[in-house]
This record gives structure tokens, sequence and C-alpha cells, in this order.
């Protein structure tokens, strides 16, 4: 039996985290999704995402935050961040994902990270 590589979704809106649980199951992940940085920093010591897709726009800590919190916890993982902003306002990321999301824009990033 081969393990499915973990996805770490943090997302606020719950249509956003089921159109993308949806998009990432068919591309062969299994997914951890969280409604705000905090919960996916809690979940930091029981998850090992091999790709994250950040929204931006979150409460509390900042997607951007987030974002440099799992780069740092995990330098491995591919991060792609999210957002209905301007993509030049996004942070460094390794993939930009503009909302709407488009479930061919994020194929294209997964199929283009070679896992």
């Amino acid at each position: 039996m081969t393990t499915r590589p973990l996805a770490l979704v943090v997302e606020d809106s719950a249509d956003q985290t089921a159109l993308l649980r949806r998009h990432l199951d068919r591309e062969g992940f299994e997914v951890f999704a969280a409604a705000n940085a905090e919960s996916a920093i809690a979940a930091f010591d029981r998850i090992a995402p091999s790709v994250a897709v950040i929204d931006l726009l979150l409460p509390g800590i900042s997607g951007a935050e987030c974002a440099a919190m799992v780069r740092a916890r995990f330098p491995d993982c591919f991060v792609i961040v999210s957002s209905v902003l301007d993509a030049t306002d996004y942070p460094e990321a390794d993939a930009a994902l503009p909302k709407p999301i488009v479930g061919a824009d994020l194929r294209g990033i997964l199929r283009g990270i070679g896992r």
C-alpha cells in the first residue's frame, strides 16, 4: 500500500476548501485542511506536507506569515499562495494561484513540481 503525499490547505472559506480538497484528491493527495493559520500551526507536530496551499487573507495570523512558518518548519514543502489580491502583492512562494481558483491552474502547478 502506498501512502499518498499530504497537502496542507489553509483557507477560511469552506467553499474554497472543498474545491481545493476535490482537486488535490484527484491529483493523488491526502488533504489536511485548516480554517486559519493558528489551526495549521497547531498541527505541525502531526503533519508533514509536501505541498501547502495558503490563502493570504486569513483571520488572525496572515497567510504570508503562515507561509513563512510552513517554509521554516517544512523546507521541502512546495508552497502555493492563493488570494484575490493582485499577484504582484503576493509574498515569495513557489507558485501563485490567483482566485477564483481554476482546477486546470492548480493541476498545472502540481504537475510541474515533479512529485
